[in-house]
Protein backbone atom coordinates (compact mmCIF):
# COMPACT_ATOMS: atom_id res chain seq x y z
CA UNK A 1 0.00 0.00 0.00
CA UNK A 2 1.17 3.27 -0.47
CA UNK A 3 -0.41 6.40 0.22
CA UNK A 4 -3.68 4.53 1.19
CA UNK A 5 -3.84 2.97 -2.62
CA UNK A 6 -4.01 -0.94 -2.74
CA UNK A 7 -1.44 -2.06 -4.92
CA UNK A 8 -1.54 -5.12 -7.19
CA UNK A 9 1.57 -6.80 -8.62
CA UNK A 10 0.56 -9.09 -11.84
CA UNK A 11 3.56 -11.26 -13.20
CA UNK A 12 1.73 -12.52 -16.78
CA UNK A 13 3.38 -15.98 -17.68
CA UNK A 14 2.20 -17.95 -20.85
CA UNK A 15 3.60 -20.95 -21.57
CA UNK A 16 2.88 -20.73 -24.97
CA UNK A 17 5.99 -18.83 -26.16
CA UNK A 18 7.62 -19.81 -29.71
CA UNK A 19 10.88 -17.18 -29.62
CA UNK A 20 12.17 -18.88 -26.44
CA UNK A 21 10.38 -22.22 -25.48
CA UNK A 22 9.13 -22.55 -21.95
CA UNK A 23 11.54 -19.47 -21.67
CA UNK A 24 9.49 -18.14 -18.22
CA UNK A 25 10.17 -21.10 -16.53
CA UNK A 26 14.02 -21.68 -18.13
CA UNK A 27 17.02 -21.54 -16.33
CA UNK A 28 19.08 -18.28 -15.90
CA UNK A 29 21.97 -18.13 -13.80
CA UNK A 30 21.01 -21.32 -12.02
CA UNK A 31 17.03 -19.69 -11.21
CA UNK A 32 14.21 -20.30 -13.09
CA UNK A 33 13.36 -16.96 -15.29
CA UNK A 34 10.41 -16.31 -13.58
CA UNK A 35 12.06 -16.78 -9.74
CA UNK A 36 13.99 -13.38 -10.84
CA UNK A 37 11.06 -11.32 -11.01
CA UNK A 38 9.04 -13.15 -7.94
CA UNK A 39 12.36 -12.90 -6.11
CA UNK A 40 12.53 -8.90 -6.40
CA UNK A 41 8.53 -8.53 -6.10
CA UNK A 42 8.15 -10.27 -3.37
CA UNK A 43 10.65 -7.42 -1.46
CA UNK A 44 8.60 -5.04 -2.42
CA UNK A 45 6.46 -3.74 0.63
CA UNK A 46 4.20 -1.75 -1.49
CA UNK A 47 2.48 -4.89 -2.99
CA UNK A 48 -0.61 -5.72 -1.18
CA UNK A 49 -0.93 -9.06 -3.46
CA UNK A 50 1.33 -10.38 -6.33
CA UNK A 51 -0.19 -12.71 -8.66
CA UNK A 52 1.17 -14.55 -11.46
CA UNK A 53 -1.40 -15.17 -13.92
CA UNK A 54 -1.06 -18.22 -16.65
CA UNK A 55 -2.31 -21.20 -18.58
CA UNK A 56 0.23 -23.55 -17.76
CA UNK A 57 0.80 -26.22 -14.75
CA UNK A 58 5.07 -26.02 -14.96
CA UNK A 59 4.65 -22.51 -15.02
CA UNK A 60 1.80 -22.32 -11.75
CA UNK A 61 3.94 -25.06 -9.68
CA UNK A 62 7.22 -22.62 -10.14
CA UNK A 63 5.25 -20.07 -8.49
CA UNK A 64 3.56 -21.68 -6.35
CA UNK A 65 7.54 -22.89 -5.21
CA UNK A 66 8.18 -18.77 -4.63
CA UNK A 67 5.00 -19.06 -2.28
CA UNK A 68 3.15 -16.92 -4.82
CA UNK A 69 -0.70 -17.13 -6.12
CA UNK A 70 -1.58 -18.40 -9.30
CA UNK A 71 -4.61 -17.38 -11.03
CA UNK A 72 -5.14 -19.90 -13.97
CA UNK A 73 -6.60 -17.95 -17.62
CA UNK A 74 -8.55 -19.88 -19.52
CA UNK A 75 -6.70 -20.41 -22.91
CA UNK A 76 -8.74 -17.85 -25.39
CA UNK A 77 -6.58 -15.62 -22.83
CA UNK A 78 -3.21 -16.90 -23.35
CA UNK A 79 -3.74 -16.87 -27.23
CA UNK A 80 -0.76 -15.69 -29.23
CA UNK A 81 -3.36 -12.62 -30.13
CA UNK A 82 -4.64 -12.43 -26.82
CA UNK A 83 -3.26 -8.43 -25.03
CA UNK A 84 -1.26 -8.47 -21.72
CA UNK A 85 -4.96 -6.17 -20.77
CA UNK A 86 -7.52 -8.79 -21.40
CA UNK A 87 -5.46 -11.02 -18.54
CA UNK A 88 -5.20 -8.25 -16.24
CA UNK A 89 -8.84 -7.74 -16.25
CA UNK A 90 -8.92 -11.59 -15.44
CA UNK A 91 -7.07 -11.33 -12.56
CA UNK A 92 -8.89 -8.57 -11.34
CA UNK A 93 -12.65 -10.12 -12.27
CA UNK A 94 -11.22 -12.89 -10.61
CA UNK A 95 -9.98 -12.11 -7.26
CA UNK A 96 -13.40 -9.95 -6.86
CA UNK A 97 -15.69 -12.34 -7.83
CA UNK A 98 -14.24 -15.24 -5.85
CA UNK A 99 -12.28 -13.31 -2.96
CA UNK A 100 -14.61 -10.05 -2.78
CA UNK A 101 -10.55 -8.42 -3.20
CA UNK A 102 -10.51 -4.70 -4.41
CA UNK A 103 -7.53 -2.72 -5.46
CA UNK A 104 -6.45 0.73 -7.09
CA UNK A 105 -3.34 0.12 -8.56
CA UNK A 106 -2.02 -2.51 -10.89
CA UNK A 107 1.84 -3.12 -11.62
CA UNK A 108 2.96 -5.25 -14.54
CA UNK A 109 6.03 -7.03 -14.17
CA UNK A 110 6.86 -8.99 -17.41
CA UNK A 111 9.00 -12.42 -16.31
CA UNK A 112 11.57 -11.35 -19.57
CA UNK A 113 12.79 -8.45 -17.68
CA UNK A 114 14.95 -10.35 -14.69
CA UNK A 115 16.95 -7.51 -14.59
CA UNK A 116 14.94 -5.05 -13.11
CA UNK A 117 15.41 -3.54 -10.11
CA UNK A 118 13.64 -3.38 -6.55
CA UNK A 119 14.42 0.11 -6.85
CA UNK A 120 13.19 0.32 -10.45
CA UNK A 121 9.94 -1.19 -9.27
CA UNK A 122 9.34 1.05 -6.32
CA UNK A 123 10.07 4.47 -8.07
CA UNK A 124 7.57 3.82 -10.90
CA UNK A 125 5.04 2.80 -8.66
CA UNK A 126 5.44 5.94 -6.69
CA UNK A 127 5.86 7.74 -10.02
CA UNK A 128 2.50 7.17 -10.80
CA UNK A 129 0.68 8.00 -8.19
CA UNK A 130 2.27 11.20 -6.35
CA UNK A 131 1.54 12.59 -10.60
CA UNK A 132 -1.37 11.05 -10.72
CA UNK A 133 -1.07 9.40 -13.65
CA UNK A 134 -3.52 7.13 -15.63
CA UNK A 135 -0.62 4.84 -16.50
CA UNK A 136 3.03 4.90 -16.53
CA UNK A 137 5.34 3.36 -18.47
CA UNK A 138 9.02 1.89 -18.58
CA UNK A 139 11.07 4.34 -21.13
CA UNK A 140 15.13 3.38 -22.14
CA UNK A 141 17.23 6.62 -23.97
CA UNK A 142 19.03 6.32 -27.54
CA UNK A 143 20.39 8.53 -28.92
CA UNK A 144 20.75 6.54 -32.22
CA UNK A 145 19.37 8.01 -35.66
CA UNK A 146 16.12 6.66 -35.92
CA UNK A 147 13.58 7.12 -38.60
CA UNK A 148 11.55 5.73 -41.38
CA UNK A 149 12.18 4.48 -44.95
CA UNK A 150 10.02 5.40 -47.85
CA UNK A 151 10.50 4.02 -51.11
CA UNK A 152 13.86 3.40 -49.90
CA UNK A 153 14.56 6.62 -48.78
CA UNK A 154 15.38 7.28 -44.71
CA UNK A 155 13.88 10.13 -43.15
CA UNK A 156 15.05 10.54 -39.24
CA UNK A 157 12.44 10.97 -36.99
CA UNK A 158 14.54 14.12 -35.79
CA UNK A 159 15.46 15.60 -39.14
CA UNK A 160 17.90 18.16 -38.02
CA UNK A 161 19.64 15.81 -35.19
CA UNK A 162 23.66 16.84 -35.02
CA UNK A 163 25.57 13.98 -36.95
CA UNK A 164 27.61 13.44 -33.84
CA UNK A 165 25.73 11.07 -31.52
CA UNK A 166 26.81 12.33 -28.81
CA UNK A 167 25.46 15.80 -29.67
CA UNK A 168 22.00 14.86 -30.04
CA UNK A 169 19.39 15.09 -27.11
CA UNK A 170 17.91 11.28 -26.74
CA UNK A 171 14.82 9.83 -28.08
CA UNK A 172 13.08 7.23 -25.56
CA UNK A 173 12.16 3.84 -26.34
CA UNK A 174 8.90 1.67 -24.55
CA UNK A 175 10.36 -0.94 -22.69
CA UNK A 176 8.30 -3.85 -20.90
CA UNK A 177 10.47 -3.50 -17.81
CA UNK A 178 7.31 -2.39 -15.73
CA UNK A 179 3.96 -0.77 -16.16
CA UNK A 180 1.58 0.76 -13.60
CA UNK A 181 -1.55 1.79 -14.05
CA UNK A 182 -4.79 2.51 -12.15
CA UNK A 183 -7.18 0.01 -12.33
CA UNK A 184 -10.70 2.07 -12.91
CA UNK A 185 -8.56 3.49 -15.77
CA UNK A 186 -7.72 -0.27 -17.00
CA UNK A 187 -11.42 -1.44 -16.56
CA UNK A 188 -13.03 1.64 -18.32
CA UNK A 189 -11.32 1.22 -21.23
CA UNK A 190 -9.32 -1.87 -21.70
CA UNK A 191 -5.87 -0.39 -22.03
CA UNK A 192 -2.39 0.57 -20.39
CA UNK A 193 -2.19 3.45 -22.96
CA UNK A 194 -3.23 6.74 -22.68
CA UNK A 195 -2.87 10.32 -23.21
CA UNK A 196 -2.22 10.62 -19.08
CA UNK A 197 0.96 8.23 -19.59
CA UNK A 198 3.73 8.92 -17.53
CA UNK A 199 7.31 7.72 -19.06
CA UNK A 200 9.49 6.28 -16.02
CA UNK A 201 12.80 6.31 -17.36
CA UNK A 202 14.81 2.95 -16.13
CA UNK A 203 18.58 2.15 -17.19
CA UNK A 204 19.31 0.42 -20.48
CA UNK A 205 20.29 -2.64 -18.39
CA UNK A 206 17.36 -2.97 -17.05
CA UNK A 207 15.20 -2.07 -19.86
CA UNK A 208 16.96 -5.47 -21.68
CA UNK A 209 14.04 -8.07 -22.57
CA UNK A 210 13.94 -11.47 -23.66
CA UNK A 211 12.40 -12.15 -27.04
CA UNK A 212 14.76 -14.68 -28.96
CA UNK A 213 18.03 -16.94 -27.86
CA UNK A 214 20.59 -14.04 -28.30
CA UNK A 215 18.42 -11.77 -26.00
CA UNK A 216 18.83 -14.75 -23.38
CA UNK A 217 22.26 -15.21 -23.77
CA UNK A 218 23.04 -11.69 -23.47
CA UNK A 219 20.98 -11.01 -20.17
CA UNK A 220 22.25 -14.04 -18.98
CA UNK A 221 25.86 -12.30 -19.74
CA UNK A 222 24.58 -9.39 -17.88
CA UNK A 223 22.91 -11.17 -15.29
CA UNK A 224 26.09 -12.99 -14.57
CA UNK A 225 28.19 -10.21 -14.59
CA UNK A 226 26.67 -8.25 -12.04
CA UNK A 227 26.77 -11.26 -9.80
Amino acid sequence: MYKKLKILGVVPARGGSKGVPHKNIRSMAGEPLIGHTLRNAKRVDLFDRLIVSTDDDEISHVASSYDTDVIIRPPELAADTASTEVALLHVLETLEQKELELFDIIVVLEPTSPLRSIATIVGAIQYCIDNAYDSVLAVKPTKENIGHIKNGIFRPIVADAPRRRQDRNPLYIESSTIYVCQVSYLQRTGTLVTDNWGAFVVPEEEAMDINTEDDFMRVETVFNRNK
